[in-house]
């Protein structure tokens, strides 16, 4: 398929939307992949990184593999995600200590609005399948509610952590970042963002990649083979993931979430942000879609 420049900077664009999401503990990468039309394409052209495309390299043969691996599609993704992380990792971080209950709104609008994208493209549910949906969404709210851990900062746990943390980050409904949360990790790895520490980066990043290419085949097999089930379980991971992102949280137990006392200005404009994050996404999804199908009318 030849792409033109715009549709590349749409990839791009969608790339910097996972990259944002990614940032935040409680949102998906993969949920932004999925609602921006790019995620089946995204395990797809991650799945090519195979044995066929190392031998072609091995004997030189750049040009065959050139065209047999999509590396444009995934460094236009890339540069998305690089420049969301570089330029609104510090903003994020600042924003969720000043302001927490505004950030943590948007979000979840932003989430809850996604459910109903991604429970959309679930054919024909019945009674099992939404016993499927509500075990999955315990398990999520169930491990959304584990306290962190202290753990160490070695090399090896690093690069562990980078590993388990990408494939949380390509299922829509699981939190990369939050699982960096629960090991410890998430502070120390955005700090290394934020001064630009290239050794704890390129550690996590060497996990990340050899844990994504192991993971995406088999999450690329179940939507093949149980493509309804399988996203009948990540909607409802994205549902219990609204537990970590609900904007009012126990001052004595930040994992357990809390309505507000009282209905004041304050907790009307949090309402007001979430749906602000509930629109972003109904009009990102409808741009998504007129660009697609934009692009198939040029072909």
């Amino acid at each position: 398929m030849k792409r033109t420049f715009k549709d590349y900077l749409r990839i791009c664009i969608a790339g910097f939307c996972m990259g944002a999401a990614d940032i935040v503990p409680g949102v998906s990468g993969g949920t932004m992949a999925f609602i921006l039309g790019i995620y089946q394409e995204l395990l797809n052209s991650i799945k090519s990184a195979d044995s066929h495309l190392l031998r072609l390299l091995l004997k030189l043969k750049f040009s065959e593999a050139s065209d047999y691996f999509p590396w444009r599609f995934l460094a236009a993704v890339g540069i998305g995600i690089l420049i969301a992380i570089l330029t609104l990792a510090k903003v994020l971080e600042t924003y969720l200590e000043n302001n927490p209950t505004q950030v943590w709104s948007f979000f979840f609008g932003l989430v809850l609005a996604s459910i109903f994208t991604v429970a959309r493209s679930i054919r024909n549910w019945n009674i099992p399948l939404i016993l499927f949906a509500s075990v999955s969404c315990l398990v999520s709210y169930s491990i959304l509610g584990v306290a962190p851990t202290t753990t160490p900062e070695t090399n090896w746990f690093l690069f562990l952590s980078g590993a388990i943390a990408i494939n949380a980050m390509i299922l829509p409904g699981i939190s990369g970042a939050y699982i960096l949360v629960l090991l410890g990790k998430y502070k120390y790895i955005l700090s290394a963002v934020n001064n630009r520490d290239i050794l704890t980066l390129a550690i996590v990043l060497a996990g990340a990649a050899i844990g994504l290419t192991t993971f995406v085949r088999l999450l690329s097999w179940l939507l093949d083979k149980y493509r309804n089930i399988t996203m009948t379980l990540l909607t409802g991971l994205m549902v219990g993931s609204l537990r970590r992102l609900w904007p009012w949280k126990s001052d004595t137990n930040p994992m357990n979430p809390i309505f507000p006392e009282t209905i004041n200005n304050e907790v009307l404009y949090s309402i007001a942000i979430s749906v602000a994050g509930m629109l972003a996404i109904i009009i990102i999804t409808q741009i998504s879609t007129n660009m697609e199908r934009s692009s198939k009318t040029l072909e």
